[in-house]
């Protein structure tokens, strides 16, 4: 009996913490001692999301080493398509941001 509760115990919270990561992303890899912070250098193209008065930006972007990492921010204004960013980011969550000159991108 108390096996068969221990697993349930186990399989909910595995479950919910599927459910966490899945639709709370952004959050879950902001407190993740497990993920690292790193620089991953964007160029806008796409159109924002409104985010309650905030342009929020979905893009692909690629670190120093080369890698295609995705990052999610918001801004309070507006990206002109085509800007470069350096976005300081831990997984999908964003600390930082600053624009860069195309000299800065790194080479893909």
């Amino acid at each position: 009996m108390i096996k068969k509760r221990n697993l349930i115990s186990c399989l909910v919270a595995i479950v919910m913490m599927t459910g966490l990561y899945i639709f709370m992303r952004e959050p879950f890899d902001r407190f993740n001692p497990m993920i690292k912070e790193e620089y991953v250098y964007v160029k806008v193209q796409d159109e924002p999301v409104d985010d309650e008065g905030r342009y929020k930006y979905k893009v692909q972007g690629v670190t120093e080493s080369g890698e295609t990492k995705r990052v999610v921010f918001s801004t309070s204004t507006r990206l002109d398509q085509g800007t470069l960013l350096k976005v300081l980011a831990k997984g999908t969550y964003t600390a930082d941001y600053k624009l860069i000159k195309e000299d800065e991108m790194p080479l893909k």
